[in-house]
Parts: C-alpha cells; structure tokens; sequence
C-alpha cells in the first residue's frame, strides 16, 4: 500500500508540474472524460463534453484540410519543375533533328509519358511531306482537319479546349503506332504558330491511366505549349 501511495504522489505531483504532458495526451484526456461522464450518472449532460468533442471533430477536420492543402502544394511545385525542366531540355537543340529527337527522348522522360507526338497539319496531307515524315517518329504530318477529328473524335459541334486531358486507348494506330496498346490516358494540346501557318498539336501518351485526368489542372501545360510555339516558329522560319 505504500508503494501505491508512493507511486500516486510521486504521479501527482509529475501532472502537477507538467499539466502539459496530460493535456497534449489525446488518449488521456478521453479517458478522463469518460470517468467524468460516468461519475455524472445518466441524468446529466455534460454540456462541456458535447462541446469538446464538436471541437476536436472541427480540429480533425482542420487537419486533414491542412495536410491537403500542403500536399496539393507539394504537387504543384513538383509539376512546375518538372515543366521548367522539360521547357530548358526542350530550348537545348540547335537544329531541328535534334529539337525533335529531343522531344522523343528527354523530353518525353522529364514529363513521364511513353511517347509523345507532334502533328503538323499540311494540305498536300502526309505524301506531300515525306521530307518532313523522316525526320523520326516524333514528327506526323496529316491532313487538314485530322487534328479536330481526332480531338472529338469524330463529333460534330464538339467544343474543343486548347488543352484536352482524357482517360482513354486511342481506337486508332495512326498517331502512336506501336505504342498505342500501353496508350491510357493522353494530353492533346492544340499549337497555334502563326497566322497564315496550318494548325499543329502535341499528344502526350501515358501509360498510366491516371496521369491525364480531364479534372485536372492544364495551366503547367499551357504554359509548356506556349514555349513550344515559340520554339517551333524558329525552325519553320
């Protein structure tokens, strides 16, 4: 009995000097809570305990709102990067091969996606530009229109955003060849160069499913599209 009475006062006297330690406890405090409401009976509310516990469901609210925030935050800045990342590798080349072998390769590694596309729209269509059809396979030169086509697949009066972000296997092989099989999810982002010039797009292939979702944000890639319009009006004079 001693030991016991030893062990509380020596207890005592540790919350006494630190109340602290049992106010941060979560599990303390609920446990003495508990205690409380019992010694109370059934016939009373305990209209301090109802208030503290909408305080700490508001409070783990809050939390999880803050890890969000934060998270969100974290991706936002990991996308900026990567984006910068890209644009820097994109401005390296200095002839056109290269900008485009670029493209298919770092380019492409920096953003995450298997394959990526740049479709020029020419009126002699893909025969009238064989020149331009070797210079790898990052580069398809199509007919007028195909871009729209392919951006609505085949829907008339569908609105068509700068930048279009689907979860979806391309039910043609034109524009990924091959790749198109581990195609399943892809970002088309229409490419304005110029007046008088015929339209061009970007088509960014992933694999992963998730990595283009139509909620998500386009600015980053926006942005990137801006850049590479600049860049692109160098190599067609």
């Amino acid at each position: 009995m001693n030991e016991v009475a030893v062990d509380l006062d020596e207890m005592r006297e540790k919350i006494l000097s630190e109340p602290d330690v049992i106010l941060d406890d979560r599990d303390i405090m609920h446990a003495l809570i508990a205690a409380n409401e019992k010694a109370l009976g059934t016939n009373i509310i305990d209209l301090r305990g109802i208030a503290m516990e909408r305080l700490e469901s508001r409070l783990d609210r809050l939390e999880d709102t803050h890890r969000s925030v934060i998270a969100a935050a974290y991706d936002n800045l990991a996308g900026t990067n990567q984006i910068h990342r890209a644009i820097l590798a994109m401005l390296d080349p200095i002839t056109f091969e290269g900008f485009l072998k670029g493209l298919g390769s770092e380019v492409a590694a920096i953003l995450r996606v298997e394959c990526i596309r740049l479709v020029l729209e020419s009126p002699s269509g893909k025969e009238g530009d064989a020149a331009l059809g070797r210079l790898g396979d990052v580069l398809s030169v199509v007919e007028p229109g195909y871009i729209n086509d392919y951006v609505t697949q085949g829907r008339e009066g569908a609105p068509i955003r700068p930048v279009t972000l689907r979860q979806l296997r391309p039910n043609s092989d034109r524009l990924y060849g091959e790749a198109t099989q581990w195609i399943n999810s892809e970002a088309l982002i229409l490419l304005n160069f110029g007046e008088g010039r015929q339209r061009g797009m970007l088509a960014l292939g992933a694999e992963d499913p998730h990595q283009f979702r139509p909620n998500q944000a386009t600015d980053l890639l926006s942005f990137f599209a801006g850049i590479f319009e600049r860049q692109m009006r160098r190599w067609l004079g």
